[in-house]
């Protein structure tokens, strides 16, 4: 390893302190869609939800999806529709908490949605029961609730946060000698700490310092400074898994770090994603040389041209959209994953029914190399006792360099192995 050496989790999962926000955009089309079959075909409705981070300074914001949804449906209803459907997008802001997840949910069921489509919530007990007493199939969530990959109703475009740790740990152990993992003194931190622990130890390295912390601290020196101890300078390195306070973490470890020497950083992306070492300095960002374990390939990859194109034409200019941010590439795929089903059912009504049998029965959708052909046969599902609904287990590698995160290795990392080892020794 060259330069300096930095690794980076997903996209912060931070708590909102309001309400559910009120009513809901429909996005349609007017009269027969250019290149439709003469309205021969119903339309196809369908909801995308996220929180929309107008709370306060502590809300998430993830309204690029719900944009990026809107967009989707400009754009395909220009040319055709989904198979000559026209796609209405019904968008909710679920505010991040239950009860705004659970009005989501039921509004998606009030107005007759034949699914749930490329959204964020973190309360997936509250959403996604809604939704499986209506037979609506939730497609493409963000990955932020453990419900995506253990409800026979969702169909998950990738591999979560539990996907992004193993892959973190595959990384890792093929430059670091000595790991530091810093995470959340919580159950999810225990869960957190034992994926990085089998992925290391699969991969031949020795199980990592485990260095626990509070998951709302504003400061880190205390955790820092035992995490830099025990990876030392030569070949250590310190991931961070703290959600939206690794930024925070990071705060810490740079002030510390000059009396401890070189220590690589890493994380999973979405914390430490394109738009934050933009924010913090571009080639100067502390993140320099930082090495992170994504879903997708890198925001500059020409796979994402298609979506950016339609962003370009469609978004008119929406500044929520930001082709780097890993949640809007999520509702682009599951949209995508979407058209695909729809067009391969080739059926004049799309029901909720219908386009559950058609996943279940592993109708394929082709992403466009932004994932592997996706499927959700029983026969692809991963099946482990932790994550049972996975179909997508693979990861890339990415880097920071001169400013920009690029591919660190080619290709996707498969670590379904290390996920169903991690769950049967849990």
């Amino acid at each position: 390893m060259t330069g300096r050496r930095r690794l980076t989790s997903p996209r912060p999962f931070r708590l909102l302190t309001s309400a559910v926000a009120a009513g809901a955009l429909l996005v349609t089309g007017c009269g027969a869609l250019p290149g439709a079959s003469g309205g021969s075909r119903e339309p196809v409705t369908v909801m995308t939800w996220a929180p929309g981070g107008e709370s306060g300074p502590d809300s998430v914001d993830m309204s690029g999806m719900t944009a990026m949804a809107r967009t989707y449906a400009r754009w395909v209803n220009e040319n055709g529709g989904l198979d000559g459907h026209e796609l209405r997008v019904i968008t909710c802001d679920e505010a991040d908490t239950s009860a705004g997840a659970t009005a989501c949910a039921q509004q998606a069921v009030r107005k007759k949605a034949v699914a749930v489509v490329g959204s964020y919530s973190r309360h997936g007990a509250s959403s996604l029961a809604a939704l499986e007493t209506a037979g609506i199939p939730y497609i493409g969530g963000y990955g932020a609730s453990d419900e995506e990959f253990s409800s026979y109703n969702s169909y998950p475009v990738n591999g979560g946060q539990a996907a992004l740790l193993a892959g973190n740990a595959r990384q890792l152990a093929r430059g670091c000698d000595r790991v530091s993992v810093v995470r959340p003194d919580t159950l999810a931190g225990d869960g957190q700490a034992w994926l990085l622990r089998t992925g290391l130890t699969d991969a031949g390295r020795a199980a990592p310092t485990d260095v626990r912390a509070a998951e709302s601290a504003t400061s880190y020196d205390e955790a820092a400074r035992r995490a830099l101890k025990a990876a030392g300078p030569d070949g250590g390195c310190v991931t961070a898994v703290l959600g939206s306070r690794t930024e925070t973490f990071f705060d810490s470890f740079r002030r510390l770090e000059p009396s401890y020497g070189d220590v690589g950083i890493s994380s999973v992306l979405g914390s430490v994603a394109q738009p934050l070492i933009d924010s913090t300095g571009g080639r100067k960002s502390p993140f320099e040389g930082a090495y992170l374990t994504g879903w997708y390939p890198v925001s500059g990859d020409s796979r994402w041209n298609p979506m950016r194109e339609v962003i370009r034409k469609h978004a008119f200019g929406d500044n929520r959209i930001d082709p780097a941010d890993t949640g809007v590439q999520t509702t682009w795929i599951a949209y995508t994953a979407l058209n695909e089903v729809v067009k391969a059912m080739n059926t004049p009504k799309i029901t909720p029914g219908k386009l559950t049998i058609a996943l279940n029965r592993g109708t394929p959708a082709d992403t466009g190399g932004l994932t592997p052909v996706l499927r959700w046969r029983y026969a692809d599902v991963l099946g482990s006792s932790a994550y049972p609904r996975i179909v997508n287990s693979k990861v890339t590698f990415q880097v920071v360099r001169d400013g920009r995160l690029v591919a660190d290795r080619k290709g996707f990392v498969d670590v379904a192995e290390t996920l169903s080892e991690a769950s049967a020794k849990g």
